[in-house]
């Protein structure tokens, strides 16, 4: 008798449990293998495209996502001078697209409960760390410890799914794997009312200076309190700097205020000063490119697969479509209980190296605009965007973009085909 594939998952975040979702409802068995004691996901809020809203409708979540987020129907990039240098909204790509900005840890809370619903084919594994995957022709064997014990146990796959810092996904597949030279800091606060708040505000001088206030909806547990996410960015160097006492406070709102007035205004009223609370968290950023995503029995999904620069705010979105991307090419790949794995990671390919390669370029070509060192980057920049923006053709390509959906420079993914749901035997 030929029993039904085992997967295990390393990481227990967006891509790991979007995934192990859509193979449970193909009545496949999975093991999250988790470093964490506990799920408490620490992050801003981050800004769902099109792209990931059409994952979420695949997976039945959609509902649940609109229900805790905040719709966003495009964003807006203003110069000191008051001028808008960014000017996208998702209409632009299609009549009917938005955005929702939710808070990770809402995110996550989604992703879990959904997991728990297929309890009989989704085990948990906690505090587990994982250290070494050895491959032979019918397993892998995963070694590490789970509660400081010794853990050792085979599946049929594994997908490394632990993030831009993994140290599990195979040496001679990993291309690029280094740190950005900028990162962030962010907080989260009540909703911000003086702004649309239905837009991601950005906020730029030259490519020195860069702010956001992203809609952010609610958490579960206190779902009538509207929130915001405000990003700060800095060189990775001065992060730990950032606001360490009340003069870099009122230095940093003054820098504020200069340039966008009303923004300082507001912040002043709901950022407390570093006495009072410590509230802003760091994030560093990696670029990550690999060769390939898997092959034989072992695969690597969401940022440990493809980590960039947050400049095109992608990243849940670009794990969440690995996730369907894995889902199909299972489904496609199954020969009754057994899986043809050259066919599945064939299929795999086909569906998400194009349209990674096209991020991860853009992301590369653009991020120095916006964070860098460089004298002429904001100037260039500045002069390019503002012709662009007038053509509706470029106006067009830049909100499809931003929407998630592209695939190469001149090809898209449709959002239907995305948001379709399988006649899955769960």
């Amino acid at each position: 008798m030929i029993k039904s594939p085992h997967f295990a998952f390393i990481g227990a975040g967006t891509a790991g449990l979007a995934t192990a979702i859509l193979l449970a409802q193909q009545n496949i068995q999975v093991t999250i293998l988790e470093k964490a004691s506990e799920l408490k996901p620490v992050g801003a809020g981050l800004l769902l495209q099109p792209s990931g809203l059409a994952v979420f409708e695949h997976l039945g979540l959609l509902d649940e996502v609109l229900r805790l987020g905040a719709k966003v129907t495009g964003l807006q990039g203003q110069l000191p001078s008051g001028n808008l240098l960014v000017n996208s909204h998702y209409q632009q790509a299609h009549p009917d697209f938005y955005g929702v900005g939710i808070h990770r840890a809402t995110l996550c809370h989604v992703l879990e409960n959904k997991c728990r619903e297929y309890s009989k084919l989704i085990t948990w594994y906690m505090n587990t760390d994982i250290q070494k995957l050895e491959e032979t022709s019918n397993q892998v064997q995963v070694l590490g410890t789970k509660d400081g014990e010794s853990f050792d146990q085979a599946f049929d796959a594994v997908i490394i799914a632990n993030g831009a810092r993994s140290l599990l996904r195979p040496k001679k597949w990993v291309k690029v794997d280094q740190a950005y030279p900028w990162g962030a800091k962010w907080t989260i606060v009540p909703e911000c009312l003086e702004l649309d708040t239905e837009i991601l505000h950005q906020f730029y001088d030259r490519s020195k200076i860069m702010m956001g206030i992203l809609p952010t909806g609610t958490v579960p547990h206190e779902p009538k309190q509207r929130l915001s996410s405000v990003f700060w960015s800095l060189p990775s160097h001065q992060l730990n700097n950032f606001l360490h006492n009340s003069q870099s406070h009122s230095d940093w709102l003054n820098e504020v205020s200069k340039r966008w007035k009303p923004a300082a205004d507001w912040l002043e009223q709901v950022i407390a000063k570093p006495e009072q609370k410590p509230q802003w968290l760091t994030a560093n950023y990696r670029d990550v490119v690999l060769s390939k995503f898997g092959e034989g029995r072992i695969g690597v999904i969401g940022d440990a697969a493809h980590a960039m620069s947050p400049q095109l705010g992608q990243g849940a979105n670009m794990a969440l479509l690995d996730a369907w991307a894995l889902g199909q090419a299972v489904q496609s790949a199954r020969k009754n209980e057994s899986l043809d794995y050259v066919q599945l990671w064939q299929t795999y390919h086909q569906h998400r190296k194009s349209s990674t390669a096209f991020y991860q370029f853009l992301s590369r070509l653009l991020t120095p605009l916006y964070q860098s060192d460089l004298w002429w980057a904001g100037g260039l920049r500045d002069l390019s965007f503002a012709w662009m923006y007038r053509i509706p053709y470029f106006r067009k390509e830049m909100a499809i973009t931003v929407s998630g959906l592209k695939s190469g420079m001149l090809s898209q993914m449709k959002y239907e085909d995305i948001a379709k749901r399988n006649n899955n035997p769960v």
